[in-house]
């Protein structure tokens, strides 16, 4: 209490000597911070698992979505300044925002359109609208309110205040990076687990709602701190004033094209006839940093992947990351902070900093590329539209024999044994005969090609020969497992794995393929004769393919074999750290310093415009994503990413020849000398006003 007093200047309550509004603008930012990046965490996801959008499509629906995130900005500034001013323009566009993410929340409840409860949304397009129309909301919702918090945060100080403002702004921005950390860690758990009415999904509702409560709470938080709040009134915007100069400046400019007009030594002092000096001056400024700007969305086109092709790429991975998670982890935020330290603060040209930046986000993609390389070798080679693959499963305790006629392939099969899956071309395939011993049995096929087939053959009083259609042509998603089941007993099974039922099994015959979660063990339950027997499963990777053959299944014993179709994803996750790290140091020296070069290379009334400028420049790079991915039809995601990091190395070429020929100024300099030529104008104006004066008097 002794730390609380009451400021009777301004009427603001205080604590500790800061003003107590900007507690709630701090957890008003935190849980923003965590609804925004809760929700982007696992958009790309629910997109195409959700959603059913390939990798494409969700990767450019995605930067789009990102890119809208970054061009509203200027629009909520503008009602800011010009209309609503910051604190109604924060509580309004919060209000958007919160419909917004409840919108996305509902959208994403399975529930919702499965009629028929299959598991399956029976109308996908009602869900892609409230998708679409939840996405608009939120962009003008984060888009807007960013360029007015943190503003409006400033403004609750005083003059004599600035100690404490510039620790408040240190707060300020722990808390976006405290609610952006573990939102992106807490919300994919929370899409992890299963929910639903009539059938269990990934709980899309769960991840989307969490981050939608949160920002009603920002919003709750925020009103709350109503009474307390310096409201400053709308004083008009700045980037206005200088659009409007620069527009003034081209079109007099055109006006006065003809030679008979002498050059001026800028092109904006074409303005000089309807703007004063010094706003033009801080123009200059401002568009000398803006045309440093101009290479810079690339590195914004890499750096936004994260959440779309990289998050892709690690559903292709071995997510088991139980036991040793945290050190990579705690050894990542080290690093970074090491990084910072000994490059940010050390290092005192910001323009090579720049460059260094953009430089290591190009070396992230190409460690991302190598990384793409190793996990294109595991993958399975499935058959062509005109090719058939088929796989043997020997269930006699005999060896045998299969030929492919006519005169295609022998293949020998050991006892209780299988093979990999061979490639056949469709139209060549007409037969096979299975020989065991002296007994043979030949059929004729007819395959329709593009699919794999399991050819199940025992040795029995006439030999069992079944070709099965596997109806698989892909690897598993979202690291889940397809398990099947052969009953190589004479008598009929029911089996059940974990809460899934694979329903009655005659002898020899073989379920269906049922989807599981990776990464744990399951039990096993058999009831024969009325008799159950049960056993462990082997623990389950990530995106594998199982068949397994019960050989025999008993109160005392049990003999199962696991027949791999599909290999287990074996590049680790882990693997993806050190892109991560790469690229997340690019971005500390690239984006810390950039702003900071920004701010110290323009006069500052001028920073709105150039906060404009490099949220633009965000918006600009997720576009090139749009455009490079779209355009450059490359078949392997490695080469994509091999082509990025070729583009960004170019134009990191670009900007370090831009950068050597910029000459750093001092904006406090300038003005000072501006504010000299203006007293000198005013002293020279009220000499040439008293001149008349003087001579009336003398008459």
């Amino acid at each position: 209490l002794s730390g609380l007093t009451l400021s009777m200047s301004c009427f603001q309550p205080s604590c500790f000597g800061y003003p107590l509004s900007i507690f709630f603008i701090v957890i008003n930012e935190f849980c923003e911070r965590f609804s925004y990046y809760g929700m982007r965490a696992v958009l790309v996801l629910y997109f195409k698992y959700f959603l059913q959008w390939d990798d494409n499509l969700s990767t450019a629906i995605y930067h789009t979505f990102v890119a809208l995130c970054y061009l509203t900005p200027i629009l909520g500034a503008l009602i800011a300044d010009s209309w609503l001013g910051k604190f109604k323009t924060i509580v309004s566009l919060s209000v958007v925002y919160t419909i917004g993410q409840a919108i996305m929340s509902v959208s994403s409840i399975n529930d919702l359109t499965d009629h028929n409860r299959d598991g399956s949304p029976d109308n996908v397009s009602l869900h892609i609208a409230l998708s679409m129309i939840g996405l608009i909301l939120i962009a003008l919702g984060t888009g807007g309110i960013k360029p007015c918090v943190s503003a409006f945060g400033g403004d609750q100080f005083e003059d004599d205040q600035e100690k404490q403002r510039t620790r408040f702004f240190s707060i300020f921005y722990l808390s976006i990076n405290a609610g952006s950390l573990l939102s992106t860690i807490i919300t994919p758990i929370l899409r992890g687990q299963e929910c639903g009415i009539h059938s269990k999904q990934r709980c899309y509702p769960l991840a989307f709602g969490v981050p939608a409560a949160l920002m009603a709470i920002a919003l709750v938080v925020f009103v709350i701190g109503s009474s307390m709040y310096k409201k400053v009134q709308p004083q008009g915007n700045v980037m206005i004033q200088v659009s409007k100069c620069i527009g003034f400046a081209i079109k007099n400019r055109f006006r006065h094209r003809s030679v008979e007009f002498p050059k001026r030594e800028h092109w904006l002092d074409w303005a000089s006839e309807k703007y004063d000096k010094r706003l033009i001056a801080q123009t200059k400024m401002v568009l000398k940093v803006l045309f440093l700007y101009i290479p810079l969305p690339m590195f914004w086109a890499l750096f936004d992947q994260q959440g779309s092709r990289w998050t892709l790429q690690a559903t292709t991975m071995d997510g088991n990351f139980v036991g040793y998670f945290l050190l990579p982890f705690f050894f990542f935020l080290i690093s970074i902070c090491f990084f910072r330290s000994v490059l940010c603060y050390t290092w005192h040209w910001p323009l090579r900093k720049i460059t260094v930046g953009m430089f290591l986000a190009s070396l992230a993609f190409v460690a991302a590329a190598l990384v793409q390389v190793q996990i294109d070798k595991t993958m399975p080679n499935f058959p062509a539209a005109g090719q058939s693959q088929i796989k043997i499963i020997n269930l006699s305790p005999d060896a045998a024999t299969v030929d492919f006629e006519p005169q295609l392939k022998t293949v020998n099969v050991a006892a209780k044994e299988w093979t990999d899956y061979i490639t056949f071309e469709t139209s060549q395939l007409h037969s096979f005969n299975v020989i065991y011993g002296d007994k043979n049995r030949n059929k004729t096929i007819n395959l329709p090609g593009g699919n794999r087939h399991t050819l199940e053959i025992k040795n029995i009083s006439n030999i069992f020969a079944e070709l099965i259609s596997d109806n698989v042509t892909s690897k598993p998603e979202e690291g889940n497992n397809l398990i099947r089941f052969i009953n190589n007993l004479p008598d009929t099974i029911n089996v059940t794995m974990g809460d899934t039922h694979f329903g009655e099994l005659t002898s020899l015959s073989v379920s269906n393929y049922e989807t599981f979660p990776g990464g744990r063990t399951y039990n096993v339950e058999v009831i024969r004769n009325l008799v159950p027997c049960s056993f462990t499963s082997k623990a389950l990777g990530f995106g594998s393919a199982y068949t397994i053959v019960i050989n025999e299944c008993s109160e005392q014993t049990s003999d199962v074999t696991y027949s791999e179709d599909i290999p287990p994803n074996t590049v680790h996750m882990a693997w993806q750290i050190p892109q991560y790290f790469i690229l997340t140091c690019g971005e500390v020296v690239f984006s810390v310093t950039g702003l900071e070069f920004s701010y110290s290379q323009a006069p500052s009334n001028m920073k709105a415009v150039l906060q404009a400028g490099w949220l633009l420049t965000v918006a600009v790079g997720n576009i090139i994503v749009l455009i490079v991915a779209g355009a450059s039809r490359l078949s392997e995601q490695w080469a994509e990413y091999v082509l990025f990091a070729a583009l960004l190395l170019v134009v990191c070429i670009i900007f370090t020849v831009m950068a050597y020929f910029y000459t750093y100024i001092d904006p406090n300099e300038i003005e000072a000398q501006l504010d000299e030529e203006e007293k000198k104008q005013v002293k020279k104006d009220e000499n040439l006003y008293d001149k008349p004066v003087e001579a009336d008097s003398r008459m």
